[in-house]
C-alpha cells in the first residue's frame, strides 16, 4: 500500500538511513544536516574525490605541481558552510581557513580604465567616487540599500524555504518583493542609481549565473550581486578544492559512511518507495554484475544532473514549457611561468560591446565577437598553488550551450584557446601566450561528457517559468522517499544555492525547518555508532 506524503511536504517515515546520491557540495550539505539530526547516512559517490563540480586538477612540471580548481572560483556567503558543519557539532573555522578577498573584483575596461570592486560600503563609496564620480557615489549608496533589502526580503522565505505550491508564495513577503521591484527586469533597476555604464556592468554581470542576460533576468536575481558585492567574496587556502574535503571530512569524522568511487546505477521500489540501490565501480557496464552492492535504506537524496536522475527514476519529465539550459562557458586552466601581479585573485576584463554579448550568446548561438572574461588568478592569494616564482591562471569565456550551438568543440576548441589569449593580449596582457608551460582546456562538449545537459556546468535557465515553485521540484511524484537537490532544483545555481537545496532536501526527510524547534542536532552515540551493511 502506497504511504501518503506527510504534512508540510515531508517524507513519510520511519526513517533511520537515508543513501545520499553525490558528493558535491549539495549532497554534501544534506548529509551533514540530515546526521545531525539523528540519522545514519550513507553518501555515495562516483568520483574519487568528493566536491562534484568543485573538483581538483594536479598539472605536474618540472619543479612543481600547479593545483588547479576545475569547479566554481567565486565563493560567497561562507555562513551557509558554517550552518552544514554546526549541524554536527563541527565549525568553518576548524576546518577551512578562508581569507577575504579585497578587492573582491577587479574590473577593467575597454576605455583602459580600471575599478576595484570592495564589499566595505566606505571602500567602495571613495572608490566609485574617484573613478565614477559623486552622483555615481551616490547611487551606489542607493543601490547597496535596495540589494541588501532585497536579499532580506528573499533569503529566507524564497531562497531558503521548501515549495509545495505557487500559493506558498502568498503572503506579506511576497507583496514586499514586489514593492521592491523583485519581478521587474534587474538590468534596468540597476540602471535607475547607476549613471555609469561601466557600474551598471558591475553589478548586473551576474545574470549570466542564472542564465539570462541582465535586460531579461527578474529583479529578484539581484541577489546574487548582493553576495558578490556586498556579502563578500573569499578563498580558501589550498585552492577551492578545500571545500569539498573539509565538508566530507567533517561528516565522515561525524559518522556518515562516504563510499567514493562507486557509480549508482539503479534504485530498488516497492510499493511508491525506493527501498535500495544499487551501485558499482564507474564504468562498469552491467547493472547487476559482480561488482555491483545493494544497500538497502528508508530514503534517498538525489543530487545528480537532472539528466541523470531523470535516468535513474526511469522518467522522462513532462512540461508544458521546455526546459531551457543555461550559457555554457570555455575554461583555461594556464600555468604561467612568471607571475602576472597586475592581475588581483578575480579580474573581469570587460570588452566594449555588452548588450550585443548577451544576444550572442543567449540568442544567436555565436561566440562573443568582443568577449568579457573572468580571470582568476588564485595565486594572489595562495602562492603555493604553484610551484615557486610562477602563477596559475583560470579564464572563463562566456559561450552558447550544445542546444543553442552544437558547434564541433573539438576542431573549434584549440582556435578558441587562442582567440582569447590573443584578445587578452590585446587588453595589456603582452606575453600572455609566450608565458604559458602546461594548460587544460574545457570547453562545452568537456562539460556534456561529464553529464552535464547541454554541455552547460550551469544548468536550467532561471526563467520566470523555471524560478522558485516553477523550478524542478525537489520531491519526486511518484515516489515518497526520493528527494533532490542539487543546481537542478530549487532553489538553484551556485554555491549558496546548492547548499541550501542540500539543507532543504534534509528538511523533506528530518520534518525541520528553518525557525522550528527541534532536539540537539548533534547526532546520538547509538547514532554515531550505527553502520549500514
Amino acid at each position: 500500500m502506497r504511504l501518503g506524503r506527510s504534512p508540510r511536504g515531508t517524507v513519510p517515515g520511519p526513517i533511520r538511513h537515508v543513501v545520499v546520491v553525490g558528493a558535491g557540495l549539495a549532497g554534501l550539505s544534506a548529509a551533514l544536516h540530515l546526521r545531525g539530526a539523528g540519522h545514519a547516512v550513507t553518501l555515495v559517490e562516483r568520483a574519487d574525490h568528493p566536491g562534484g563540480r568543485a573538483g581538483a586538477l594536479d598539472l605536474d612540471v618540472d619543479g612543481g605541481t600547479y593545483r588547479v580548481d576545475t569547479g566554481p572560483t567565486v565563493l560567497t556567503m561562507p555562513e551557509l558552510l558554517d550552518d552544514a558543519l554546526r549541524a554536527v557539532g563541527d565549525s568553518l573555522a576548524a576546518r577551512l581557513d578562508l581569507v577575504r578577498l579585497d578587492p573582491a573584483y577587479r574590473a577593467t575596461f575597454a576605455d583602459g580604465s580600471s575599478l576595484d570592486v570592495h564589499t566595505d560600503a566606505d571602500a567602495m563609496e571613495a572608490e566609485v567616487r574617484d573613478v565614477c564620480g559623486p552622483a555615481a557615489a551616490a547611487g551606489y549608496v542607493e543601490l547597496r540599500r535596495w540589494l541588501t533589502e532585497l536579499y532580506e526580503t528573499e533569503i529566507d522565505t524564497f531562497i531558503g524555504a521548501n515549495f509545495d505550491s505557487p500559493l506558498d508564495l502568498l503572503g506579506g513577503d511576497l507583496l514586499r518583493l514586489a514593492r521592491l521591484g523583485g519581478f521587474g527586469r534587474l538590468g534596468p533597476r540597476i540602471a535607475r542609481y547607476l549613471p555609469d555604464e561601466r557600474l551598471r556592468r558591475i553589478f548586473s554581470f551576474q545574470a549570466l549565473y542564472a542564465g539570462l542576460p541582465p535586460q531579461r533576468a527578474l529583479g529578484a536575481y539581484g541577489v546574487i550581486s548582493y553576495m558578490d558585492t556586498i556579502a563578500g567574496v573569499y578563498f580558501p587556502r589550498g585552492g577551492m578544492r578545500q571545500v569539498g574535503r573539509a565538508l566530507a571530512d567533517a561528516a565522515a569524522d561525524a559518522g556518515v559512511e562516504v563510499l567514493l568511487g562507486r557509480e549508482v546505477t539503479g534504485l530498488e521500489r516497492r510499493g511508491g518507495r525506493v527501498t535500495a540501490i544499487r551501485h558499482t565501480a564507474p564504468g562498469d557496464a552491467t547493472d547487476g554484475g559482480a561488482d555491483t552492492t545493494r544497500l538497502a535504506c528508508d530514503a534517498v537524496v538525489l543530487t545528480p544532473d537532472l539528466p541523470i536522475v531523470h535516468r535513474l527514476l526511469g522518467r522522462t519529465p513532462k512540461r508544458v514549457v521546455p526546459m531551457r539550459w543555461s550559457p555554457s562557458a570555455v575554461v583555461l586552466h594556464a600555468g604561467l611561468r612568471r607571475p602576472r601581479p597586475e592581475l588581483a585573485h578575480h579580474t573581469i576584463s570587460f570588452g566594449e560591446a555588452w548588450e550585443d554579448t548577451f544576444r550572442e550568446i543567449v540568442d544567436d548561438g555565436a561566440l562573443m565577437s568582443d568577449p568579457s572574461l573572468l580571470l582568476t588568478r588564485p595565486t594572489a592569494t595562495d602562492p603555493g598553488l604553484a610551484p615557486p616564482g610562477r602563477d596559475l591562471l583560470f579564464v572563463l569565456a562566456p559561450c552558447p550551450n550544445l542546444d543553442a550551438a552544437p558547434f564541433d568543440w573539438e576542431r573549434l576548441g584549440p582556435a578558441y584557446r587562442d582567440e582569447i589569449l590573443g584578445v587578452l593580449e590585446q587588453r595589456g596582457y603582452a606575453g600572455l601566450t609566450g608565458d604559458i608551460e602546461v594548460s587544460r582546456l574545457v570547453t562545452p562538449a568537456d562539460w556534456a561528457a561529464q553529464g552535464h545537459a547541454a554541455g552547460t556546468p550551469f544548468s536550467a535557465a532561471h526563467t520566470f517559468a523555471q524560478t522558485g515553485p516553477f523550478r524542478p521540484r525537489n520531491t519526486v511524484r511518484e515516489l515518497d522517499n526520493v528527494v533532490l537537490a542539487g543546481c537542478g532544483t530549487t532553489p538553484g545555481v551556485g554555491i549558496p544555492p546548492v547548499l541550501i537545496s542540500g539543507r532543504l532536501a534534509a528538511e523533506r526527510i528530518t520534518g525541520r525547518h528553518r525557525g522550528t524547534e527541534g532536539p540537539e542536532r548533534t547526532a546520538s552515540p547509538a547514532v554515531r555508532a550505527w553502520s549500514p551493511t
